[in-house]
């Protein structure tokens, strides 16, 4: 009687540890899978490794970030793991001016994971890089035993190139510029709050997950003024005005009147006991922009599919550096303090 290995079954219906040993069945997956979706030729050839083209423009530099992405539940009204790990690194390339490329993946999968579920989020990370106009060139795929994760969580990082006279900076802001932001913010987290709590609006509240790529390039090429972009993702508004007054050693005064925020939002939290400016955003961004530039600056925001709620919210002061103030809707002033702790957990 001979010995021999058994051949393993490539027909599951779950994620099994066998798909991370490195054999045959991590071949299915990869080929079932995330090729199935992800058809650049970069990532085709199976290198470990992925050689990209460099920038031939004079003064033009790479721009490179990473992040990792948890979330609960895996789908939910907009958006999934899947297209918000996208968007987070495409938003945070375009904060910086830069051009997004190219993105690795890389996925820690539990063992039981459905195979269905995880085809979903590929399928849905492929249809987000069309949209922003990247390519997945490389990743990798772990598997941990049931009980070690949450499902899958994806880390993400990505390649853009920043034009040779572009330079913005947290550091850059002026008194005097104006501070805008492009849509309503807090749809992220209580569109994630509303299925994980059971909360029920007249119409369903969707993520705001966008990639960002196509609405900062319409902004670059109406104003070189502006000085600094971020997106409001943890730590929300408040987390961002907080960051830029540090470290430009400014003072930020906003108008909660100008906040665009949507009433469905403003109700979840007022029940859940939030407060807005500090609930996560995955498609906005704030922009500091030069005062005589800013009326136009929001036209070019409102033009654009992703930017049709902007507004102007306050202004960069000279006064009380570090700090960030808000005029209320009922006269007083109040300083908007730096988030103490956790507010919302696993929504980015």
């Amino acid at each position: 009687m001979t010995a021999a290995c058994p051949i393993p079954n490539s027909r599951y219906s779950q994620i099994v540890l066998g798909h991370g040993s490195g054999g045959r069945l991590s071949q299915d997956l990869l080929e079932q899978v995330f090729l199935r979706h992800f058809t650049g030729a970069t990532l085709r050839e199976l290198e470990d490794q992925a050689e990209l083209a460099v920038p031939t423009e004079p003064g033009a530099r790479l721009a490179f970030t990473t992040d990792s992405f948890v979330v609960s539940p895996l789908f939910f009204p907009g958006g999934d793991i899947g297209r918000l790990a996208v968007c987070g690194t495409v938003n945070d390339l375009c904060m910086g001016g830069a051009i997004p490329r190219y993105l690795s993946a890389a996925f820690v999968l539990e063992e039981g994971l459905p195979l269905e579920v995880l085809d979903r989020i590929a399928a849905s990370m492929a249809a987000t890089c069309l949209e922003a106009g990247v390519e997945i060139v490389t990743g990798d795929t772990k598997v941990v035993e049931k009980g070690k994760a949450d499902g899958v969580f994806i880390t993400t990082s990505g390649v853009g190139i920043v034009p040779r006279a572009r330079r913005l900076s947290i550091a850059a802001a002026r008194p005097g510029d104006a501070i805008l932001v492009s849509g309503p913010i807090g749809d992220h987290g209580v569109a994630i709050l509303s299925v994980r709590e059971g909360i029920d609006f007249e119409t369903e509240l969707q993520s705001d997950c966008a990639p960002l790529a196509s609405l900062t390039r319409a902004m670059f090429e109406i104003s070189p003024q502006i000085r600094c972009l971020r997106d409001p993702t943890r730590g929300g508004l408040s987390g961002v005005l907080q960051d830029i007054a540090t470290r430009s050693k400014v003072g930020i005064s906003i108008d909660e009147a100008l906040v665009p925020i949507r009433p469905e939002v403003r109700a979840a939290s007022d029940l859940l006991g939030l407060d807005p400016l500090y609930i996560a955003c995955e498609g906005r961004l704030v922009a500091v922009v030069a005062a005589e530039d800013a009326e136009r600056v929001l036209r070019t925001l409102r033009a654009h599919p992703l930017g049709q709620e902007a507004a102007i919210i306050g202004r960069v002061l000279s006064e009380d550096p570090g700090v960030v103030s808000m005029h209320s809707r009922i006269g007083g002033e109040r300083v908007v303090p730096q988030l103490s702790g956790e507010q919302l957990p696993r929504i980015c």
